[in-house]
């Protein structure tokens, strides 16, 4: 039996892909500031900032998945925000480099989150691929730091997959979740024009692109982490109104009203990403959830029945 190392663990996709992870036979650990319990899996402890880990944790990992880094959307982007946005990503990253060339030891996997970020703010219509040219705001510097730190890893000899993620699909948090709260106050509406594209993935095929690049050795590199079919604000807005059996009756929220809210912030849903994942289906991963409506309904299923 395998087992999986996987920092930010306890974030919404970590603590998703434990479950899966295990009912696929894995054994899961995870590194965590705090040596508390975590269903599912062992814990080993580390300190980002003091570049301190646990000895044994990555020791004893057949392949590591890491997720970790602070929340993009969860504050106003301060300066002091902005490098805490940053160092969680690429300081971390250089951690677990830093202890696998100090051991030596050599995992078979090394998958790393990235995001459709790289891409930059806006890039209208245009349908990105991997090969797209990143962007130069914010975000896109903060991935394109991200994924050089996880080269790092790479130049072990270690192979390493590059999962840049779309918006995660998930009633647990994200950015779902805040859409969708004043939806079902009745109060749902398009953000700005509502014609800028999200690319989105379900919660769960995301878990299983996890598993898909941990079991396929000929994967490396980059792939977009989205959906076959990104949507416009405006039409995920409206699906999940008619899945939550709620109405649309405001009018879009204006640019200007989101940017005085949230500052520098609203470019993560004023901006438009129309993301391919041409490469990482053709590489044979095959989705749970491709279509929005569907994802959405079983999402909110699961939820009720919880």
């Amino acid at each position: 039996m395998e087992n999986v190392l996987i920092t930010g663990g306890t974030g919404l996709v970590g603590s998703r892909l434990i479950e899966i992870l295990t009912a696929s036979g894995y054994r899961v650990s995870v590194v965590s500031r705090r040596k508390e319990a975590v269903p599912g899996a062992a814990v080993w402890q580390w300190d980002v900032a003091q570049q301190q880990i646990e000895v044994g944790a990555v020791e004893q990992a057949d392949h590591i998945v890491h997720l970790a880094g602070a929340g993009v959307a969860d504050e106003r982007w301060t300066a002091a925000r902005k490098r805490e946005i940053m160092d969680s990503r690429t300081q971390s990253t250089r951690l677990l480099h830093d202890a696998l060339a100090r051991t030596g030891h050599r995992p078979k996997t090394f998958v790393s989150a990235s995001a459709v970020g790289l891409y930059g703010a806006d890039r209208g219509d245009a349908l990105l691929d991997e090969n797209s040219p990143p962007g130069t705001d914010f975000l896109a510097e903060v991935t394109k730091a991200w994924e050089q730190s996880a080269r790092q890893v790479e130049s072990l000899g270690i192979r390493t997959v590059l999962l840049r993620i779309g918006i995660v699909l998930s009633t647990q948090g994200g950015a779902l979740a805040k859409i969708a709260a004043p939806v079902k106050l009745g109060a749902g509406a398009a953000l700005g024009s509502g014609r800028q594209w999200m690319s989105w993935i379900h919660v769960d095929d995301l878990c299983r692109m996890v598993l898909f690049a941990l079991q396929n050795p000929a994967l490396s590199g980059p792939y977009n982490a989205v959906g076959p079919h990104p949507a416009t604000n405006a039409d995920l807005t409206r699906t999940l109104a008619h899945v939550l059996n709620r109405p649309l009756l405001l009018p879009n929220v204006p640019k200007f009203a989101l940017k005085l809210a949230f500052g520098e912030l609203a470019a993560t849903v004023l901006g438009s990403l129309r993301v391919s994942n041409r490469r990482i289906a053709e590489a044979g991963f095959a989705y749970q959830y491709p279509e929005l409506e569907a994802a959405l309904r079983e999402l909110y299923e699961k939820a009720e029945s919880r």
